[in-house]
């Protein structure tokens, strides 16, 4: 079969001939028609994920959407390796296989389960997000931070905050939900300002896909301006801006601030599974809008590490 094959660390996939996995009894045998390029898909091709398993070679892509033998649509996730899902066919477990809603396109289902689960299963698994809370979003102006607004607005915060480098980009997230906009190219003082202003009226949940400098000025901003003990759920979901922070001791010490993760291993899978098929059901009701670009997985090569822009990069079979 065709497929995305990566040789190597840190190597950008090619286009070439893959061995077709046979499906076991038990098992779906998958007709790939979508499959979006991530961040999370780029990490675990270059073997730098925590999730990766350092093996090479092997068919990138962690999730798509495709038909089943007799004709079903799915979304299907986590093919087991050396397979992945930018391939003609996948073999998958019935358990990590959804049915898709009739009105939901193969392209929007396949750019938007990830990205949307990123925040879904954080708010509802590890923040508890309740109705009427104030979220704050930093990093918001990517694919998986555009639908954090828009997901945790469908969820009920009353108050949503975002920030983020694009000014461009973070303007236009009021139309999405956005009640404050705080950009990160700030100077210094007046970002930690701004910070502390958002936090004395009351921040309930962090999530962020920043961590680095942003992070740190927010834990300190947190622990400096929430009153009362007031708990912080900091949920912590990517790391664009770096891998490591340098966090003073005292800021745990002084606040009720808690600080965790939200991704594969702090929730179990089929939780997982769960997120994405509660963020595909409410795609369509809910509104929720993204950007794709559809490419012929030929040209795996020429859009791996082409300028990004808002649009999500969703690969589909030579004849989609």
């Amino acid at each position: 079969m065709k497929a995305a094959i990566v040789s190597g660390p840190n190597q950008t996939p090619i286009y070439g001939d893959f061995s077709t996995p046979a499906a076991a009894p038990g098992e779906y045998s998958v007709t790939v028609t979508a499959a979006a390029l991530s961040q999370l898909v780029k990490s675990r091709a270059s073997g730098a994920h925590y999730s990766s398993s350092g093996r090479f070679p092997f068919v990138v892509g962690v999730d798509g959407v495709g038909r089943l033998d007799d004709g079903r649509r799915v979304y299907f996730l986590l093919p087991e390796a050396p397979y992945g899902s930018m391939a003609e066919k996948v073999v998958i477990k019935p358990s990590q296989c959804i049915p898709l809603p009739d009105d939901l396109d193969d392209i929007t289902a396949a750019a938007i389960a990830n990205p949307g689960m990123s925040s879904w299963a954080a708010f509802n698994e590890r923040a508890r997000l309740v109705a009427g809370e104030t979220v704050l979003v930093n990093g918001a102006t990517g694919t998986a931070g555009r639908l954090a607004v828009q997901i945790a607005k469908h969820l009920g915060a009353g108050k949503v905050i975002a920030t983020g480098r694009n000014v461009e980009a973070l303007k236009s997230l009021e139309a999405l939900g956005a009640d404050v906009t705080i950009p990160l190219e700030t100077d210094g003082e007046m970002l930690e300002g701004a910070f502390k202003g958002q936090f004395a009226s009351g921040v309930d949940v962090v999530v962020d896909y920043l961590w680095g400098q942003s992070a740190e000025r927010l834990l300190i901003a947190a622990a400096k301006s929430t009153r009362g003990a007031r708990p912080v759920r900091f949920v912590q979901i990517g790391s664009i801006s770096g891998d490591s922070i340098n966090l003073p001791g005292a800021v745990l010490r002084s606040s009720a601030i808690e600080l965790k993760g939200s991704g594969i291993g702090s929730i179990p899978i089929e939780r997982l599974v769960k997120a994405i098929d509660e963020v595909l059901r409410a795609a369509v009701p809910g509104g929720f809008m993204i950007a794709t670009q559809a490419t012929p997985l030929s040209g795996v090569e020429a859009a791996w590490n082409a300028k990004g822009d808002l649009r999500r990069t969703v690969f589909v079979g030579e004849r989609a």
